[in-house]
């Protein structure tokens, strides 16, 4: 859920000027996952670029303090949303953990890594939600180590049913900062992509699976 338009507007805006996201609908990127898409989305970008990381995270750290008020940690999805994690506990002057898709083969062998204690609410800060069922390992994750998770603060999603089906189902709460439809609307309107552009990637969402 998007919880505000021009800040949705303007995410996108900056992701669209850094390249960080990447709209090639004629010659398709292809997904770890196989899906054929003509979309690629890096925000780990947004890092190399001080006044937009500034805006990103005082952005997410304004979202949080509406909806949770202040929890006790702030923890970041690995490795994509660890540094824009890392950077809204530091404005928080909260707590910041982290948490790897499987636990370490050695050593300690921690899936979820720094200092916590059970019974803690944690607000989860992830980079991107496709299917979400990455950004869900996480959060069971965090749960199993006995910490109480208030929802998730994502800076882009690309809005599919079925991410919105796995969260429900998980009972998480998902915000967003933008999203894939905002995107394409600013994509066009500032010419970055045409009118047949815009239908393409539009077709695409729909069934991204089979496209």
């Amino acid at each position: 859920m998007i919880l505000d338009l021009e800040t949705a507007k303007k995410t996108a805006e900056l992701l669209l000027q850094i390249n960080a996201i990447k709209l090639n609908p004629k010659n398709p990127f292809t997904w770890a996952s196989g899906w054929k898409s003509p979309i690629y989305c890096d925000n780990r970008l947004i890092l190399s670029h001080p006044q937009i990381r500034v805006y990103v995270r005082e952005q997410m750290v304004k979202q949080i303090n509406k909806l949770y008020a202040k929890p006790d940690i702030i923890a970041g999805v690995a490795t994509g949303a660890i540094g824009i994690g890392m950077l809204v506990a530091d404005l928080m002057n909260l707590p910041f953990i982290y948490v790897r898709p499987d636990s370490k083969k050695h050593g300690r062998k921690n899936q979820v890594e720094g200092q916590y204690n059970s019974g803690q609410n944690v607000v989860v800060i992830e980079d991107l939600i496709s299917t979400g069922n990455s950004s869900l390992i996480a959060v069971n994750a965090l749960r199993e180590a006995g910490l109480i998770v208030k929802g998730m603060l994502s800076i882009f999603t690309y809005g599919f049913e079925i991410s919105y089906d796995n969260f429900k189902n998980n009972d998480v709460e998902l915000h967003t900062l933008s999203s894939y439809d905002m995107l394409l609307e600013q994509a066009l309107s500032t010419n970055y992509i045409n009118d047949s552009d815009f239908k393409t990637l539009k077709k695409w969402k729909k069934d991204p699976e089979n496209w």
